[in-house]
């Protein structure tokens, strides 16, 4: 008895422990000094909206993240908004792919592999940035670990799975089932099948698990093709991200290195599924996958395929396992504390990363902060502007801030119009709206991350201000910057 609970203790704690140490890093400084940047902005505030009106803004933009926009909806409408509600779910998202990653790794390496790689999961820097982001890029990290253990199952018993065939198509089920739900959320996570399709090749699975893993991918692909199909059309929204460059490939050229390094660390067992065949394709493909599309449309954004870490921390576990085996054959005595040194090592190295990580720097923008400098600067009767009109979000996350403030520039609000920013007058309208104002606060962003007027409406109001107002006061925090105006005499 005795012996088996041990036992049971020892499998458990492969998985649980990267679980709860993900989930204490981060829960560790989740409201980040209560800041809100421009992209937790966006989910902010549409989740805060009527389900109808969500519906109607999914047809205009944004409707490749509508399940996850629901989904938030669902908890702000439970638990209330505030940054632990918008956070919370991609701390616990994050923390059950650690523990994938654990199971994975202990399944086709043993204990210490398992238990290394689940723990270095948790303190990658991408991992790290988005393990308190209010998106859904660590939702679909956590489906990618899922679907990944569930295939590692299937190919490990050969898909026999228990309960017979009734067990073995509802696994196959989950995993197609798994693969839609990220798709969902952001159908880039289609790369994982390509990845998945590299494993059973190099695994050399047989016909049987190829007919059932191409059901599932198909039936999976298949449903999800109405959204890719759709959220096509709004491809304007993507437009901002600047064409691939060399430069931009260092990162997935040192992610590759890495995890090329790992799988030569690899020890596979005769007979058993290995975790290079795993975790490399797991690693590249989806990286070299995006790279490829991104020369077709500029899309290559690290956060688009952020599960492919999964693989990277598989990979370093390997490695790390390999070079502490040896130490501890050497010094049994002494073998159990190699890894909890080993983590503490690590943790005091990357301490400032992680510090950098939640500090409000760490992003781009503070929607609150320049919202909290209108509130001190406006006067009864002031008008307000914004450039461009996506920095509109400021006032739809602090609307109180914004109490008395007239924004003479809008047409229709942002959810009437089943947009994120609201519809804007034209140039000759908002002219002649800023010519009977006495004093206007334009909020916009600060130099250093704004980007050249383009605008034929942001240019008309920028032309009246400096034609017929002077500068009175000018404030900027973290990204933002908000100038007040008024009318020469």
């Amino acid at each position: 008895m005795t012996c088996s609970l041990a036992a049971a203790w020892r499998r458990s704690s492969s998985w649980a422990i990267p679980l709860l140490w993900t989930l204490a890093l981060g829960l560790w400084g989740l409201s980040r000094q209560h800041t809100l940047w421009r992209d937790e902005a966006a989910t902010w505030q549409v989740a805060q909206r009527p389900v109808a009106d969500i519906w109607h803004m999914l047809g205009q933009v944004d409707a490749v993240h509508g399940a996850y926009y629901l989904l938030m909806h669902g908890l702000f409408a439970c638990f209330g908004s505030g940054t632990t509600t918008l956070r919370l779910p991609s701390v616990l998202a994050m923390s059950c792919a650690a523990a994938c990653v654990a199971v994975i790794g202990r399944r086709l390496a043993g204990q210490l592999v398992g238990l290394t790689a689940g723990l270095a999961f948790g303190l990658l820097p991408a991992v790290q940035f988005y393990l308190q982001e209010g998106r859904s890029y660590a939702l679909v990290a956590m489906g990618a670990g899922i679907s990944t253990l569930l295939l590692v199952t299937m190919l490990e018993d050969g898909g026999r799975g228990r309960g017979g065939d009734r067990g073995r198509w509802r696994r196959w089920a989950a995993y197609g089932g798994t693969v839609l739900l990220c798709a969902l959320l952001n159908w880039l996570s289609l790369l994982l099948l390509p990845a998945h399709l590299a494993t059973l090749l190099w695994s050399k699975a047989e016909r049987g698990i190829w007919t059932r893993w191409a059901a599932a991918s198909v039936a999976a692909v298949t449903a999800a093709l109405p959204l890719i199909l759709f959220s096509r059309s709004q491809s304007d929204q993507v437009s901002w991200i600047p064409p691939l460059t060399w430069h931009m490939m260092i990162g997935p050229a040192v992610l590759l290195l890495i995890g090329g390094i790992g799988a030569l660390a690899d020890r596979p067992r005769a007979g058993r599924l290995s975790v290079a065949a795993v975790g490399l394709p797991l690693l590249a493909v989806p990286q070299i996958g995006l790279i490829g599309l991104s020369l077709v449309q500029p899309l290559f954004l690290d956060r688009y395929v952020l599960f492919s870490m999964l693989g990277l921390a598989l990979l370093i576990g390997t490695a790390l396992g390999a070079a502490v085996a040896p130490l501890g054959k050497r010094f049994r005595r002494t073998s159990s504390w190699l890894l909890p040194v080993a983590v503490v090592v690590a943790l005091l190295a990357l301490l400032p990363q992680l510090l950098a990580k939640r500090s409000p720097t760490s992003r781009v923008d503070d929607v609150l902060a320049i919202a909290a400098d209108v509130r001190h600067l406006k006067k009864t009767g002031d008008a307000v502007l914004f450039i461009p009109a996506a920095r509109r979000d400021t006032a739809l996350v602090s609307p109180d801030d914004f109490a008395g403030l007239r924004d003479i520039a809008l047409a229709e609000s942002a959810a009437a119009s089943g947009t994120l920013k609201g519809l804007e007058a034209g140039p000759d309208r908002i002219r002649t709206d800023l010519s009977s104002q006495q004093r206007v606060l334009l909020v916009t962003d600060a130099p250093q991350v704004a980007r050249p007027v383009s605008a034929a409406r942001d240019e008309a109001k920028l032309s009246v201000l400096r034609a017929s107002f002077t500068v009175v006061a000018d404030r900027q925090v973290l990204g933002r910057r908000v100038t007040v105006y008024e009318r020469r005499s």
